[in-house]
């Protein structure tokens, strides 16, 4: 097989295969800190758009407030959700350290969330996204992300939910 062809063949589906696959993928700020300012937030969202299309991935939407984000993105069939959120993490996370006005060391929770989105729906939670600010005026990540899951019918232990800070 000549070059050409073969860098197709693994950047692309097979002949014949056709998906849309949408992910509403939500994840925090370690111990929920309110550390995405508002001076750095287009840059990392830009930047975390960069990191999906560098995974032949799509971003159509991103919003958040200080301690999480919301990112509405359609996924490459090649790649498994969670290589794609570890990558975004890890990636956002060490440019994050890089910056000059993030003064204390900037870390994602261990997990996320991530909850597929029908094509019919992608302008509601786009919406939804857009909308963080005015929506968590009354409502705590915590709470948001609980009613998540369990719209979802995902089942979960709230021992294991979320990191905190330990004092002492």
């Amino acid at each position: 097989m000549n070059p050409a062809a073969k860098r197709r063949q693994q950047s692309s589906q097979p002949v014949g295969s056709c998906t849309q696959l949408n992910y509403h993928i939500v994840f925090a700020t370690k111990y929920r800190r309110p550390t995405i300012t508002k001076t750095i937030q287009e840059r990392l969202y830009e930047y975390i758009g960069g990191t999906l299309r560098a995974k032949r991935s799509e971003l159509i939407e991103i919003g958040g407030v200080s301690d999480h984000i919301h990112i509405l993105a359609r996924l490459s069939p090649l790649l498994a959700v969670s290589d794609v959120v570890r990558d975004v993490k890890a990636n956002s996370s060490k440019w994050m350290n890089e910056l000059e006005e993030v003064r204390d060391t900037f870390e994602w929770q261990k997990g996320y969330g991530a909850f597929t989105v029908s094509y019919s729906q992608i302008e509601t939670v786009s919406d939804y996204i857009r909308n963080q600010e005015e929506h968590h005026k009354t409502l705590t990540f915590r709470d948001e992300y609980i009613a998540f899951l369990k719209r979802h019918g995902i089942e979960f232990r709230m021992e294991y939910l979320f990191e905190d800070e330990h004092h002492g």
